[in-house]
């Protein structure tokens, strides 16, 4: 789907004199493990806007590295390394996990080159100067869905979700905003319980414990092939149509609704795209994406899009002779963009200022499952 090209050895930061010259471009993505699907779905998104803009970004010519983010430990930390020292990249986008994230953050930050990030933003993170989010914070999903689970739901919920940062952070947005509300937890010590990541699979120990509880609903977060076992086990551990499932959407979002089948039919979840979004920039993304791929588009395709749409408007008012440090410059001046999302901008955090939307898994679509959005439910961003 991306071919690594030239241009190795020349950086548009050293060499502001090449008029015209090619943006080079790394981009970091799961190529193995369990977020595969994901890295997949981030190259086709970004690959869509490139074929359907000529293949250039903000008038110059593109070339890319890619290097594998797996898990997004050793091999992020490999691979960031590799782009900035080695292929000596203008840009950095990319990543999913929260723990790659901050394996690529302290080298751009050092390096001082713009790094487009697709995935979940940590809040770790200080300085932000370099680093701009397309996608979401990891907080965001869990506490725009926590006032409507929490007056919709009479009783305690179940919270549930895998133990490295992202799931901390995904898991304590619903925890924290549904608790400040008035929400009672089912877990037994009021704390959310966390699996072992990445290699849980039998969840049956974990259904078994909810099952021994008062829960009248379930929160989960989880993603990629974690994501599968999860619903699928769900489905028949004897909660499903007993005890409803509520989730950040990335537990049913992209290539694992297909794998989940019938098992995720009428999960409830939140997340910042619905693929039936009524809008001008969904309509003509939504049609070229379904006739590129024969699939329906979801918010991972979204991210990578918009991270290359970002880029083009960037590098364009860069100037002439982009360099990383105009193009920097020039993404902080963005006004608002023209998401398939819905118009969102980059706020004080260089993350999205963005609606979030309340979805059920429904088979009414053409292609099959989807996420269908059911109602708005917030805007968040700062």
């Amino acid at each position: 789907m991306l071919t690594a090209a030239g241009c190795s050895g020349s950086s548009l930061s050293d060499d502001q004199d090449r008029a015209g010259g090619p943006i080079h471009i790394g981009l970091m993505w799961p190529q193995s493990g369990v977020l595969k699907t994901v890295g997949d779905d981030f190259a086709a998104g970004w690959k869509l806007y490139l074929d359907t803009h000529g293949g250039k970004l903000g008038g110059h010519e593109v070339t890319t590295t890619f290097v594998d983010e797996a898990d997004g430990k050793q091999a992020a930390q490999n691979g960031i390394k590799k782009l900035v020292n080695q292929d000596r990249v203008d840009v950095v986008v990319g990543t999913i996990s929260s723990d790659a994230v901050e394996n690529v953050y302290p080298v751009i930050t050092e390096k001082k080159i713009p790094y487009i990030a697709t995935g979940g933003r940590p809040d770790s993170l200080t300085d932000l100067t370099y680093t701009w989010h397309t996608s979401w914070q990891n907080r965001d999903a869990g506490q725009a869905i926590a006032d409507y689970i929490r007056t919709n739901v009479d009783g305690p919920v179940y919270a549930i979700g895998p133990d490295y940062k992202g799931g901390w952070d995904q898991v304590a947005g619903f925890v924290d905003a549904y608790k400040a509300g008035g929400g009672k937890l089912a877990n037994p010590d009021g704390k959310a319980t966390f699996t072992p990541f990445p290699n849980t699979t039998n969840f049956v120990p974990y259904l078994n414990a909810i099952q021994a509880t008062d829960a009248k609903a379930v929160f989960a977060f989880f993603g990629g092939t974690n994501a599968i076992d999860f619903v699928k086990q769900y489905a028949t551990s004897g909660l499903q149509g007993k005890v409803p499932l509520y989730a950040g959407g990335f537990l049913t979002e992209g290539a694992v609704l297909n794998a989940q089948g019938s098992a995720a039919d009428g999960i409830y979840s939140s997340l910042n795209y619905a693929p039936d979004l009524d809008n001008q920039a969904n309509r003509a993304f939504a049609t070229a994406f379904e006739a590129a791929y024969k699939t329906i588009p979801d918010l991972y395709n979204v991210t990578a899009y918009d991270a290359a749409l970002v880029l083009d408007r960037a590098i364009a008012a860069a100037g002439p002779n982009p360099t990383s440090a105009s193009i920097n410059e020039a993404i902080k001046n963005l006004g608002a963009l023209p998401s398939p999302r819905g118009e969102w901008k980059f706020g004080t955090e260089h993350a999205p200022i963005q609606p979030w939307y309340l979805r059920q898994v429904r088979s009414e679509f053409e292609r099959g499952r989807a996420n269908v959005r059911v109602q708005d439910l917030t805007t968040l961003g700062k």
